[in-house]
């Protein structure tokens, strides 16, 4: 037999093999729900989503007895300008629903479907959020390359997970810890603690925020310095007590004293001063970095404060505006938010900070970018984009 003929047979066969994707769960694809196979995920009734190469979008469920099926307004809309109103899904004579929108801005997306009122996550997607709130779905849709975000083939660092006993919230806890990939321990690292929002736990700034890629593909782009990032949960108090405001702060700066930072100075090598440490959030994190890291300057040099602020900063934050030597003991302080929350109730708040630290003037960076809302989609931007390459760098 002809030796190409036999190298054309051999490619033919592997290729099923070779394409990965449509969420095959094989490989990190940056395109997993592209349909490469032609194969429904494993234990779900149809394929959705699935995303095309034109970067729209083909959401699919099974509902034969369903009445009405809507995609409800979300990151999805806000990132792409699809207004305010739920998308109604168009259903077929085989009892399956279906919506194609698009094309869409190449990001990831948290979505819920609407079937008959009930919000539910997508029974197709093996794609779905385990978070401090009702899961939901999330939608990857890809560009030519894999993004800034996506696992590539560059060096990689490690996320380890700790589990310890809090004398503060009477129980087991977690923290996740990245360490970068030229991680030395005989060299010491500052430490970025990173705290989620209202419904997150510290794993979602892994699979939502996708923080280890990011770090890891700035530093192979030479944007950033070596650190480590610990990801603690700040969830302290039942984000439904309606003394949590009054209660949150207090307990969880006393989780960060008493447990947090010392498991992570005791485990890895650390620079354990003030101007090694920083402390960033989002949303209720952002208000946690703001309230907690500027009354403990004894800990942090170093803010973060996303898609967070206050509305009355001059009496909240009087102790940190007024302080004379405040320029002295803070290192870097970013503000900032995403593009399509310049118009909403986190807007005001974070506006109110940026204008506070202007008038008392307080060295900071304020910056408002992408094509986000309060969503992950501008808190991974955030990260890449400004906080990360400049944290820790020279001016």
């Amino acid at each position: 037999m002809n030796k190409n003929l036999i190298y054309i047979i051999g490619f033919f066969i592997l290729v099923p093999f070779i394409l990965k994707a449509q969420q095959a769960n094989v490989n990190l694809d940056y395109n997993p729900q592209k349909d490469t196979e032609g194969l429904i995920p494993f234990s779900a009734p149809v394929n959705s989503p699935e995303v095309h190469d034109d970067q729209t979008v083909t959401f699919r469920l099974r509902a034969p007895n369903a009445k009405t099926v809507v995609l409800p307004p979300g990151a999805i809309h806000t990132a792409n300008a699809l207004g305010n109103q739920p998308i109604p899904f168009t259903k077929g004579d085989d009892g399956v629903w279906t919506l194609t929108i698009g094309p869409l801005k190449t990001d990831m997306y948290a979505y819920h479907f609407h079937i008959d009122g009930v919000q539910v996550p997508d029974p197709g997607n093996t794609y779905a959020a385990f978070t401090a709130m009702p899961p939901y779905s999330q939608l990857v849709v890809h560009g030519s390359e894999p993004a800034y975000y996506d696992a590539k083939n560059v060096p990689h660092g490690n996320v380890t997970r700790h589990v310890y006993r809090s004398d503060v919230t009477n129980g087991e806890r977690e923290l996740y810890v990245y360490t970068p990939p030229c991680y030395d321990a005989s060299k010491a690292y500052p430490v970025l603690y990173l705290v989620g929002g209202s419904g997150e736990l510290p794993s979602n700034w892994v699979y939502d925020g996708r923080v280890n890629f990011i770090k890891d593909n700035l530093l192979a782009e030479g944007k950033v310095v070596p650190m480590i990032i610990a990801i603690p949960n700040n969830q302290v108090i039942h984000r439904n007590n309606p003394r949590h405001a009054e209660l949150t702060f207090d307990v969880f700066e006393r989780e960060l004293r008493e447990h947090v930072i010392p498991l992570v100075d005791k485990s890895y090598s650390t620079i354990q001063t003030p101007k090694g440490r920083a402390i960033s959030g989002l949303s209720m994190g952002g208000r946690h970095s703001m309230f907690i890291g500027f009354r403990s300057l004894d800990l942090f040099a170093n803010f973060g404060i996303l898609s967070a602020g206050d509305e009355n900063p001059e009496t909240t934050l009087k102790h940190f505006l007024t302080d004379p030597k405040v320029n002295e003991k803070v290192d870097y302080l970013f503000v900032g938010q995403g593009t399509m929350e310049a118009t909403s109730f986190f807007n005001r708040r974070c506006k109110a900070l940026g204008d506070a630290l202007t008038n008392h003037n307080i060295k900071h960076e304020y910056y408002v970018g992408g094509h986000g809302g309060h969503d992950w989609g501008t808190w991974r931007h955030l990260l890449y984009y400004r906080f990360l390459p400049n944290l820790w760098r020279e001016n």
